[in-house]
């Protein structure tokens, strides 16, 4: 089968984005992936667009930016996966390629969730667990999801507070340098720690925000890249997808999620990847909230089953550390605009690999291999997927 590379990439600014309308803030993304693949909306054989869409105006999605981008009547699909939507679509673009029935894909992923009131989205958000039976009958939403797993955690194995805080600091460092961040600030321990709770032991700054955004990937053939001549482009050399229970009760554990391991033996298995921290140099991971990302380490091989929190407590994934983590911010600091998030992550594993990262953010690119891990949910759905520079 084909090979697919990312050929074009665009980020919208991520925030409160009240200045523009949904095709606009899409556009933010698209035109740049255009441009980088230089190629026109009428080029596309075919469009994904990741959105939820449940709290913005406008859910037809892929028909207003057929409308708006010139794209019509060229064939769409808009997708959802929870958290996990824009690696979703990405899913739906990749196959699409390989299968053969297209060249040239427009991967897009837009949320605009500030159209509804924080409590709302909220309310909305924590229907992507088990409504009828934890959602309904006691109230869980998502701070409430990871609190369990952050105390259930940190009572296994010893972390603390602190070490939570350590995640935030770290993200919120790179976000400063990222100017697409929805937060550019500088924090350190002492402020996530006065931070008020929101689910214990999740404080203020354990948690990602409420974020509008829109990110763009442009996929292409193997035959199509030879084609147009393509120099800057990176492969996706695989991708594993792993699905959880819908109930927590029916999980063995709250420490780690089998969806993740699952769906990394995979990725790893098909990219011929047997020890991550020597043949990655860096990933981006699903930190939805400070735990979600300590639990990532682990789930993905980068240390030891209940090490995760050593690795941030001794800085081991900052740049130049054991494996850097989440250098555009994460969605703690660079946001979290639900069906974006994944395409947000393969747009910086193709910055990273190309070395076009922003100054001071730049990861040390050894062997030509980045990782993006999206959960939706808590583990109910994880797509891991593995970028490089070489064909494999």
């Amino acid at each position: 089968m084909t090979g697919v590379a990312v050929i074009g990439a665009g980020h919208s600014v991520f925030g409160t984005r009240r200045d523009v309308n949904i095709p606009e803030l899409c556009w933010e993304s698209m035109k740049p992936a255009l441009e980088k693949a230089n190629l026109e909306p009428k080029d596309i054989d075919f469009f994904v667009v990741g959105n939820l869409g449940i709290w913005s105006s406008e859910l037809a999605v892929p028909s207003i930016m057929a409308e708006y981008a010139d794209l019509a009547p060229k064939g769409s699909m808009r997708v959802e996966a929870a958290c996990a939507t824009g690696s979703a679509a990405v899913r739906v673009g990749y196959t699409t390629i390989k299968s053969g029935l297209a060249d040239i894909v427009m991967v897009l992923g837009i949320e605009k969730m500030q159209e509804s009131p924080n409590p709302s989205v909220i309310e909305l958000i924590g229907r992507f667990g088990s409504y009828f039976w934890e959602f309904e009958n006691f109230g869980l939403t998502f701070p409430g999801y990871y609190a369990l797993h952050a105390s259930a955690y940190m009572m296994k194995y010893g972390a603390k507070e602190e070490d939570l805080g350590k995640i935030a600091v770290k993200n919120h460092f790179y976000g400063a340098k990222n100017p697409f961040a929805q937060f550019r600030k500088e924090i350190d321990v002492a402020t996530v720690m006065k931070g008020p709770y929101v689910a214990w032991p999740l404080k203020l700054f354990d948690c990602s925000p409420i974020t509008d955004g829109s990110a763009c990937i442009i996929l292409a053939s193997e035959k199509k890249v030879k084609e147009l001549g393509i120099e800057e482009k990176v492969w996706i050399l695989s991708q594993g997808v792993g699905t959880g229970t819908a109930n927590l009760s029916k999980r063995e554990e709250f420490t780690s999620l089998a969806s993740a391991r699952y769906a990394a033996e995979q990725a790893y298995k098909l990219a011929g990847i047997e020890d991550p921290v020597k043949q990655l140099d860096g990933a981006n991971v699903h930190d939805c909230f400070t735990i979600a990302e300590i639990m990532a380490y682990e789930d993905l091989g980068f240390c030891k089953r209940g090490e995760g929190y050593k690795l941030a407590r001794e800085g081991q994934t900052y740049i130049g550390g054991r494996i850097p983590v989440n250098v555009d911010g994460g969605l703690k600091a660079k946001g979290h605009p639900i069906g974006a998030t994944g395409v947000s992550m393969a747009v910086e594993a193709y910055k990273q690999l190309l070395s076009k990262a922003d100054k001071g953010r730049q990861a040390d690119i050894k062997n030509g291999r980045w990782l993006t891990h999206n959960v939706g949910g808590t583990g109910h759905y994880t797509y891991v997927t593995i970028y490089g520079l070489e064909k494999r």
